[in-house]
């Protein structure tokens, strides 16, 4: 494990060169202004553009056919999340936000639960400061959600880690993209946890943007200092032995995209694979996911399936999504039906189905959240 922590040292100072680099090479020097007065009123007007931002999220969550004959799990959870978003200036822009907490379950069942977050609570959400170095690129650091385009499998959009990040994009022909991204996290779960999440994400987008398009996106996670994790109990289905994580977790991961419109429907099509190259056994996941509709727009419907077959070294199951009951060591299927009331408010019922190896029973789950955005 030493080794293992030595190289992702290594390979985080490696990312740091890069970001510098790229800063190296996008950032023009701009000759002073003529009109100073004119520079400064646009910085005024610039800043002045700050909003109100919040999202609320209301859930119902029944879980039946849990292991150990643990009898049915029925609660009411509600999250509330409120800030300031706006511009520094011309080429800076900030966000920051907080979150309060509440649920009918307490706090002491979001282990055995596997939960993510706190079912009460009330503290930072986001604290995120970005530079736009130019039209094609952006520097980001503080507390926010993680930038890397990641799935369920591997990641929790709910999770905010803390740390920097560096995204380019470069135009390749007319309208197909590649995008690159690098950045160094602290990934702040649940009980003092102290890990360190090093990443590297590449994106070729063909047709971006057009009614029918596709993506290749190629990602690499690695993850050190992982003992509290362990020590706190968020080793989930990850195989433990004296206390400690079996494996290393240095994810390998591939997303394959493609959207196309019939009509008024948007259809989504998506399958992810992954590695982790810090294992030696039970390393592998897959998840396919079809969706057809939009529920953004008012009274949009969408209805989508998605599929996961993930073995119990394939992700770190701390950060994996907590829709799921099951973070790795399963197989599952998921249904649902989302529905656009309003330009603000939307409503979304989700049908789990899922089988922990080495189990005959699955653990069947139903969600119904009402979330609105502002």
């Amino acid at each position: 494990m030493k080794t293992a922590h030595r190289q992702l040292a290594h390979e985080a100072t490696g990312f740091v060169l890069i970001v510098f680099a790229f800063i190296a090479s996008t950032c023009v020097a701009q000759p002073p202004g003529d009109d100073a007065l004119l520079l400064s009123q646009d910085q005024d007007e610039a800043a002045s553009d700050t909003r109100f931002i919040a999202d609320l999220w209301l859930n119902q969550d029944h879980v039946s056919g849990l292991p150990n004959n643990r009898e049915n799990l029925d609660r009411t959870r509600g999250r509330l999340r409120f800030g300031l978003s706006g511009l520094l200036g011309t080429s800076w822009d900030f966000t920051t936000t907080a979150r309060i907490a509440q649920g009918s379950d307490d706090n002491r069942d979001n282990r055995r639960n596997n939960d993510n977050e706190r079912s009460d609570g009330i503290g930072i959400d986001q604290v995120l400061l970005r530079w736009h170095a130019s039209e094609m690129a952006i520097l980001q650091f503080g507390k926010a959600p993680l930038p890397l385009d990641l799935s369920p499998m591997l990641w929790d959009p709910d999770l905010r880690p803390a740390g920097i990040a560096y995204a380019h994009a470069f135009a390749i022909g007319e309208i197909d993209r590649l995008h690159l991204l690098t950045g160094y996290f602290a990934g702040q779960h649940l009980y003092g946890d102290n890990s360190r999440i090093a990443a590297a994400q590449v994106a070729w987008r063909w047709r971006d943007g057009a009614p029918t398009r596709a993506s290749a996106t190629l990602s690499w996670l690695g993850f050190s200092d992982l003992g509290a994790l362990a020590h706190q109990g968020l080793g989930r289905t990850n195989a433990l032995a004296n206390g400690t994580f079996v494996s290393d977790y240095r994810l390998l991961d591939l997303q394959l995209a493609a959207h196309t419109e019939v009509g008024n429907w948007p259809i989504d099509l998506q399958l992810d694979l992954v590695r982790n190259l810090g294992a030696d056994f039970a390393r592998d996941g897959a998840r396919l996911s079809l969706s057809a509709g939009d529920h953004r727009q008012p009274g949009g419907v969408q209805f989508g399936v998605a599929i996961e077959r993930i073995q119990r070294e394939a992700v770190l199951a701390a950060f994996s999504s907590d829709d799921w009951w099951f973070h790795s060591n399963m197989h599952g299927q998921l249904a649902w039906i989302a529905y656009g009331i309003d330009r603000t408010w939307n409503l979304r019922l989700s049908a789990f189905r899922e089988l922990r190896d080495g189990l005959d029973e699955p653990t069947h789950r139903l969600l119904l959240d009402l979330a609105a955005d502002w």
